[in-house]
């Protein structure tokens, strides 16, 4: 069956926009005369920006309105950065397609010239608990052992970058990827630190946009060229370790995994009980799920 139009769901902000246009166009490179529509909605998480995730209903909060949207038929497709994408998809639904992965690192923001050594204390802002721990961690060899305190921080990356430069905080940690995809990664305000994915272990599919659609749309011929089966890889490993330690937005971890010659090296990072464990293994990439358990079970 031959699709004319394609109807993708999107949040409303310029990052969600601009993840899912990307999307549009491959769609339409690898089929010249198709036609894609972008809905947009604003969902809870967007509309509730006064509280941490965790406190109105974690990572779903971005995602459960337009999952509803697919099972209706309102939309076809919906992308989401799969960092906040559930562990747990409405029945019926899946991710028909993987993009190539973005640049997966964090990245510290603070004011161009600015000297955080001359401080008594470092305020950084985040939401992410797994962030917050690793900043605090790595802080001391920063900043010369000046003690580092995180607070609050939401908001599209837009509004936080302004907190940044009304003074709100001293630096800010934000995705390369999504910086990369506003193309604001060289903004002459600001001067950025790229952590490279040892030292800030990443959230579990950052850089990765998760295509998720009704069960069987990955079949689509107007769908499946845009697919990346190493970005599918990384995503399917990093979100079996999440779903085996059981973990979401209410405690701190940290997956990252990469593919070199045909084998995967993984990355972690979990804080449980006021214990920081780490892990890096290595493992074939037909040893996912063994590699997954183990994992999880040193975690």
């Amino acid at each position: 069956m031959k699709i004319d139009t394609i109807r993708i769901g999107t949040r409303k902000s310029a990052l969600a926009v601009a993840q899912t246009q990307l999307v549009a166009d491959a769609l339409i490179k690898v089929t010249p005369g198709l036609t894609v529509q972008l809905t947009k909605r604003q969902t809870e998480g967007d509309r509730i920006l006064n509280k941490p995730l965790l406190e109105f209903g974690g990572k779903g909060v971005f995602v459960t309105e337009f999952e509803d949207a697919l099972l209706r038929g309102e939309i076809d497709l919906a992308v989401h950065s799969a960092k906040d994408l559930p562990m747990d998809l409405k029945e019926g639904l899946g991710i028909v397609a993987v993009p190539a992965r973005e640049d997966p690192r964090d990245v510290l923001i603070t004011l161009k010239g600015s000297d955080l050594n001359k401080r008594e204390e470092i305020v950084i802002g985040t939401s992410s608990l797994r962030r917050r721990i690793q900043i605090e961690e790595i802080g001391s060899t920063l900043w010369k052992e000046i003690p580092v305190r995180c607070e609050n921080l939401r908001g599209n990356v837009q509004t936080r970058l302004k907190r940044l430069a009304d003074g709100d905080f001293d630096g800010i940690i934000l995705a390369a990827a999504g910086l990369n995809r506003l193309n604001i990664q060289s903004d002459p305000a600001f001067d950025y630190h790229y952590f490279d994915c040892e030292t800030m272990i990443p959230a579990g599919g950052q850089g990765i946009l998760a295509v998720e659609g009704r069960i069987g749309m990955e079949n689509w011929p107007e769908i499946w060229p845009i697919e990346n089966k190493e970005a599918r890889l990384c995503l399917t490993l990093e979100r079996k370790i999440l779903k085996l330690l059981n973990a979401g937005c209410h405690e701190p971890v940290g997956i990252y995994s990469r593919i070199e010659e045909g084998q995967f090296e993984v990355f972690g990072i979990r804080s449980r009980d006021s214990q920081i464990k780490r892990i890096h293994l290595k493992g074939k990439t037909e040893e996912l799920d063994s590699l997954a358990e183990e994992a999880a079970k040193r975690l």
